[in-house]
């Protein structure tokens, strides 16, 4: 498959801000130390909709906005793709008790917050943008899925695109089945071509064997295992690490049960 370029990247997360400070954690450089995940708020959403937004909106929000700064493009000019394992936790669970608690009459607001495709049109909403737009959601094998779909968009288009990978945490009684901890999200911004003194990696799907049973790769430092293992978009660190680095070789990502998704990777 034709190579994608990385030109941008947000990270936010457990103990993470930015990319930049992802950077030297994922290179030795920093010592990872978790936290509680911190979010800004949405200034570019109109009020209304800023009251009604979740926090996985706002992480969302702030990683994309955060790779298209990196990448010097408009926010509303990319193609994007939304990948998330699971919907808006806080909102299921709101739904849930309710109608656990026999009161049928849900509010229309909440139930189209609480789907997982609600982030693809606050974006819209917050940036403008009118270019094709992908929601896909694969369980824990969310961010190879985005990735994949993402690369299809690049490759079929010809034109930048965003992915922006999030999942938020679920409060009890759901946290006991989805034991999601807190908020991550990533975002790339992908091109066909290299930007001279901009790019930062090449990545390909493997052309000779995309997928295999073998498991996919994780973090050598504990805490940074114990990060990408708790939250579905945070299995992206090995593919970021990767990147940080300037490594030249495979990266194996977490897809499905017994098919793991193989991609090549090298500096720019």
């Amino acid at each position: 498959m034709h190579p994608a370029y990385v030109e941008g990247i947000g990270v936010l997360g457990p103990g993470i801000q930015s990319w930049q400070e992802a950077a030297y954690i994922l290179k030795g450089e920093r010592t990872y130390v978790p936290g509680n995940t911190v979010l800004s708020p949405p200034e570019s959403l109109p009020p209304a909709e800023r009251r009604r937004a979740s926090r996985g909106v706002m992480a969302a929000l702030q990683v994309g906005y955060e790779a298209c700064a990196m990448a010097g493009v408009l926010p509303a000019e990319p193609a994007s793709v939304f990948a998330s394992s699971g919907s808006d936790g806080d909102i299921c669970n709101a739904i849930c008790s309710a109608i656990a608690a026999g009161d049928h009459l849900i509010s229309p607001t909440q139930f189209h917050n609480s789907v997982h495709n609600a982030i693809s049109g606050y974006w819209g909403i917050a940036t403008g943008a009118m270019a094709p737009s992908s929601v896909v959601s694969a369980h824990d094998g969310s961010f190879a899925a985005g990735l994949l779909e993402a690369v299809s968009l690049l490759v079929t288009l010809r034109t930048p695109v965003l992915l922006v990978a999030s999942d938020q945490d679920y409060p009890f009684p759901l946290y006991a089945t989805r034991p999601v901890p807190d908020i991550f999200a990533v975002a790339l911004i992908l091109t066909v071509a290299p930007q001279p003194g901009k790019s930062l990696a090449q990545i390909r799907i493997a052309s000779d064997q995309p997928f295999t049973e073998m498991p996919g790769q994780t973090m050598s430092e504990v805490p940074l295992a114990d990060l990408s293992g708790a939250i579905p978009a945070a299995r992206c660190l090995p593919l970021l690490q990767s990147i940080a680095r300037r490594d030249t070789g495979n990266v194996v990502l977490e897809y499905l049960d017994s098919q793991y998704l193989v991609l090549e990777v090298a500096p720019c």
